[in-house]
């Protein structure tokens, strides 16, 4: 059963991680639901941003920590995809230009703040959505000074249909997006599961030796295999429900996670098999699926309590 976080947990205040060479990775834990990671690079002329926050506290929070770091203004955002908690707080850095792949301007213009329902109590603030004005379609490069790092898109729906991740090849540093949760459950009911196994499998080769995951602690690209048995365990439960007829919320209610209990928002399981059953009746990845069902299972996997955000 579900390992719901209590929402009033106590949570460690963010923290700025040196990375090496101007490099910088901003934690929010314990890293469940909206409590994403931030990349800073700081530069002589301006700063550049792997997303930002999903509230409007956060995200200042983030641009409090830049301006612990240095004076000079944000100059460019990276976007890694639409998600309201690595894009929400884009609007508190207007001096920036802000990038990202032609499907991330779309989906976030498309769903506004529409994330905001599944987070009822939450203290948004006065947020406004502010969508990449430079995208593309494949890579793209970005100099932070005179490093030079490739944004890539993963060329398939994963955890979304439009993820992008920040490799630095000089530093061995992969700024991964949702690609990645340590210590969080996987969530790919807006992507897909054979995608995001897809494009974990290609971010292995890269054996980066600093991985800035979406969510939990800095780590390296060993964490990328517990993921990959993760998704395929989702896999598995999928074929074997959908075999003997029986609905993504009932097999999730019945399956034992194991190794998986102790992820923060397992929750994630009923959207995930959601996705992996779409995907055994040959629907295309990526396709759009009932999230407000989906979300409504979610709570009532976990006993009638709304999704725990503690943003």
């Amino acid at each position: 059963m579900s390992n719901s976080r209590n929402a009033t947990a106590t949570l460690p205040p963010p923290t700025l991680e040196n990375l090496g060479g101007g490099f910088s990775a901003f934690v929010q834990l314990d890293g469940g639901w909206g409590l994403n990671n931030a990349g800073v690079h700081v530069g002589e002329r301006g700063v550049t941003l792997v997303d930002t926050a999903f509230t409007a506290a956060r995200g200042q929070g983030l641009r409090d920590a830049v301006a612990s770091l240095t004076g000079t203004p944000v100059r460019t955002i990276v976007n890694t995809h639409h998600h309201g908690d690595h894009t929400y707080g884009n609007y508190l850095f207007p001096e920036a230009t802000i990038v990202g792949h032609d499907l991330c301007r779309e989906s976030m213009l498309a769903v506004g703040l529409e994330t905001q329902e599944w987070f009822p109590g939450v203290e948004w603030g006065d947020l406004e959505i502010a969508a990449p004005t430079v995208t593309f379609s494949d890579s793209v490069t970005v100099w932070c000074d005179d490093i030079e790092t490739t944004l890539r898109y993963v060329g398939r729906p994963a955890h979304t249909t439009n993820d992008v991740t920040m490799w630095v090849p000089s530093r061995g540093l992969l700024f991964a997006g949702d690609l990645v949760f340590n210590g969080g459950t996987p969530f790919v009911v807006m992507g897909s599961v054979q995608g995001l196994i897809d494009a974990l499998t290609d971010l292995s080769s890269l054996d980066a030796g600093t991985l800035v995951p979406g969510h939990g602690a800095v780590c390296d690209s060993a964490v990328i295999g517990d993921q990959l048995i993760y998704l395929r365990f989702v896999q598995e439960q999928a074929k074997e429900g959908l075999a003997a007829g029986d609905e993504p919320l009932e097999v999730a209610r019945r399956t034992d996670l194991g190794e998986f209990a102790g992820w923060t928002d397992s929750e994630r399981l009923v959207g995930n098999l959601h996705r992996a059953y779409s995907e055994l009746r040959g629907e295309p990845q990526g396709v759009p699926l009932d999230y407000h069902l989906i979300v409504d299972e979610m709570i009532a996997f976990n006993g009638g309590r709304p999704l725990t955000c503690l943003a």
